[in-house]
């Protein structure tokens, strides 16, 4: 019940079908054994879901019910596919398919290209970023760094939600969303987008889903001989679904209702990628008969934790709450979660540490230790904090393991030592398999004590002795096994990416550690503004930030330390507080009663969801006129202007200056990009207009009630020439 980057055994596969069941709970050994027609695990954190799912399939390859080709499990990221690949492999089931809903398609895409469509297949880009700009340069339209990256992933979640560029605009709308720049640029950009990767010859992840659905949905014979050679199907964590792998899912499945479904709504943490657990949480419905089976016994967390974890989902609201799961910790007690205030961010990362150091000493792996935080940009504090305390550590989402250099390298050169041996000098005194490791590999640059410091040279002496310490667990486990058995075990966890541990600690998003554990967890920045973040102002997005944390604090396997500062900088003024999920939880904070219903009200009000601000004022104004030469307007940017881009200007360029200055400090103190605050050319109109009221500046278009209300007073101020205070943080 452990990622497959923490456990280092390597287990016998069991004898017969029913030694696949051992060891498993009642619920578990329910879900192994239910292997006929529709069947929902609703599965809580560290609960087995893993376990159940992959002994489910072993047990039914074992038993001579599910023929391994026939069997295609599908999850969403190429660990957890190498992770189940690499159980499956243990328990005797090898050859079922367990691949990402990309690779599955990539792979079925692939193979009917040349009979659905004719000749060469478009090629694959990893990054749609570069794409992007060229269509926004075609459009004449500049974007930044950031708006670039987030028109990107607004076009991500179009396709997902299978949005074309010419309903962008009102799916938005509908969906909440806020878009980064005027929605019909966003179409505009999209729309060219889709012809530049046309006219290349090239497609993205996303096409790989919809030429899949396109084909399968157009070509019976083709969906036909894809439904005959899988006939069962099992897809973990289901409540990550998009609309549009949804779709792919059903036309794989036709009539048929050999599916099992595996997932946790109190885990959604993607919505903002289009993903939703409305399918989880409608499967019932739309299956009547289906056997549903809750996991809430907890083997992951102590006690302790699990009580923090229920009891920040017990002051949730919504759908997904009410679906909730009661954890039932099955571990011995341990220590209470700590909860530290900082005055600061440097004192926070500084005490992380030293509290770091301290475990280590006391024999806690480094391995074992995880500080987890909100945003990526928190992580150089504590990647300089740790390197200044001498603690190794890795970031989490950086090259996969078996892409490193070094352990390439060091792959070849156990390849070359296992067909030669006999000849290297190298292996005369090695007497085992783990000597002869240990002598191939101090060539490459490992040594028996690591090397000071941090940094890349420490980070490649931890990839060799990660490998050591694999040789040595492969030799307990296989008596006799040779160099060669080595080499060949590697190659099957390189294709499963089944990595094994590196030793230092991991620095993580909280959503980069979701299926992942370990004994001991940071959580830190757990504040208002960032947890939940600032940009989050509907009931549904702070829902999701909540049950974000609720991913963060079920990482922790023993140890628990939660933490937060008062202000960003030294000397700034403290005027953060705690994360208002933590209220009542930690001890002297007391529970706000009906707080959700109250920012439920709120949020209506602000208007972000169903827009009511912004829907009577646009269909009800007359159409938008230059107010230099009074011509009609229907480029999104000129409207936002007020004239036309050819028009003299009348601009104060140092009220825009001003103007430009101040949305900086604001974007900094709210963590969000410029353009989230106000656009180009929204700051231009304003400095075109210069407003004295609040009613002209609502006129403007990009000023919605929401921002009026939030930035209305500065803008007004700015204005008129006042000089403002000195924000928090001493911004």
């Amino acid at each position: 019940m452990t990622p497959a980057t923490h456990s280092t055994l390597f287990p016998q596969a069991p004898d017969t079908a029913d030694a696949v069941l051992d060891g498993l709970d009642p619920e578990q050994r329910e879900v192994a054994t239910a292997l006929h027609g529709p069947v929902c695990v609703l599965a809580g954190a560290g609960t087995g879901k893993t376990r159940a799912i992959t002994h489910r399939i072993a047990y039914g390859v074992r038993a001579g019910i599910l023929q391994p080709s026939s069997v295609l499990a599908v999850t969403f990221t190429n660990r957890a596919a190498g992770e189940m690949r690499g159980r499956l492999r243990q328990l005797g089931a090898a050859g079922v398919q367990a691949r990402t809903f990309h690779s599955a398609a990539l792979r079925q895409l692939q193979y009917f290209w040349p009979k659905a469509i004719g000749g060469s297949m478009p090629r694959l880009v990893d990054r749609k970023i570069q794409l992007v700009a060229d269509a926004a340069a075609a459009c004449r339209i500049r974007l930044d760094r950031n708006e670039l990256r987030d028109v990107t992933a607004e076009i991500e979640w179009s396709k997902v939600t299978q949005t074309v560029p010419a309903d962008y605009a009102p799916a938005a709308a509908k969906a909440g969303r806020e878009a980064p720049r005027d929605p019909a640029e966003i179409a505009q950009i999209y729309n060219v987008y889709e012809d530049l990767k046309r006219d290349r010859s090239v497609m993205d992840f996303e096409d790989v889903l919809l030429l899949t659905v396109a084909i399968l949905q157009d070509r019976h014979d083709i969906a036909d001989q894809v439904r005959s050679q899988y006939q069962h199907f099992v897809v973990d964590e289901y409540q990550d679904v998009s609309p549009l792998q949804q779709r792919l899912l059903e036309l794989w499945l036709g009539e048929r209702d050999n599916l099992c479904v595996v997932g946790d709504a109190s885990q959604t943490i993607y919505s903002f990628t289009g993903a939703t657990p409305d399918h989880l949480l409608d499967f019932r419905t739309r299956h009547p008969g289906a056997t549903v089976v809750k996991l809430v016994r907890d083997y992951r967390s102590t006690p302790q934790v699990v009580h923090l974890a229920n009891g920040l989902l017990a002051q949730a609201s919504g759908r997904a709450a009410d679906h909730r799961l009661e954890l039932i910790s099955q571990r011995d007690a341990g220590p209470e979660p700590v909860y530290t205030e900082y005055t600061d961010e440097p004192a926070e990362a500084e005490g992380a540490a030293r509290r770091i150091r301290e475990l280590m000493a006391s024999g806690v792996p480094a391995s074992e230790i995880a500080i987890l935080f909100r945003t990526n940009s928190q992580s150089e504090s504590y990647e300089q904090a740790l390197a200044d305390a001498g603690v190794p550590y890795q970031l989490r989402g950086a090259e996969r393991f078996f892409d490193r250099p070094e352990v390439r390298k060091a792959g070849i050169a156990l390849r070359g030592a296992a067909r030669f041996g006999g000849n290297d000098t190298l292996l005369d005194d090695a007497v085992d398999l783990p000597s002869q490791v240990r002598a191939v590999l101090s060539g490459e640059g490992w040594t028996t004590e690591p090397p000071a410091g941090s940094g890349a040279v420490r980070e490649r002496w931890e990839s060799l002795a990660a490998l050591v310490n694999l040789a040595q667990d492969f030799a307990a486990a296989k008596t006799g096994a040779t160099l060669a058995d080595l080499v060949a075990e590697l190659d099957e966890r390189a294709n499963a990416q089944h990595a094994p541990t590196v030793q230092g600690v991991t620095l993580a998003s909280l959503h980069s550690a979701k299926g992942l554990e370990w004994d001991v967890v940071f959580l830190v920045g757990v504040a208002e503004g960032m947890m939940p973040i600032t940009y989050a102002k509907t009931d549904e997005q702070v829902e999701e930030e909540r049950r974000l944390l609720y991913v963060g604090v079920t990482r922790a396997r023993r140890h628990l330390h939660v933490s937060w500062a008062l202000t960003r900088a030294p000397g700034g003024r403290p005027n953060r507080r705690p994360s208002r999920f933590l209220d009542g939880l930690r001890p002297g904070s007391t529970a706000t009663v009906g707080r959700a219903a109250a920012r439920g009200s709120g949020g209506v009000e602000r208007g972000f969801s169903s827009r009511p601000d912004a829907a009577p004022r646009r269909t009800q104004r007359s159409p938008a006129r230059c107010r230099v030469c009074g011509r009609t307007l229907t480029d999104a940017g000129e409207m936002k202007l007020m004239r036309c881009e050819d028009c003299p200007s009348d601009m104060d360029e140092g009220l825009y200056e001003r103007l430009r200055e101040w949305r900086g400090v604001q974007a900094r103190l709210s963590g969000q990009p410029d353009f989230c605050v106000f656009t180009d050319k929204t700051l231009m109109a304003i400095a075109e207009t210069e407003p004295t009221t609040p009613d002209e500046l609502s006129r403007i278009p990009g000023v919605l009630k929401r921002k009026l209300d939030r930035y209305g007073d500065d803008v007004l101020a700015i204005c008129a020439g006042q000089e403002l205070e000195q924000g928090p943080d001493g911004e």
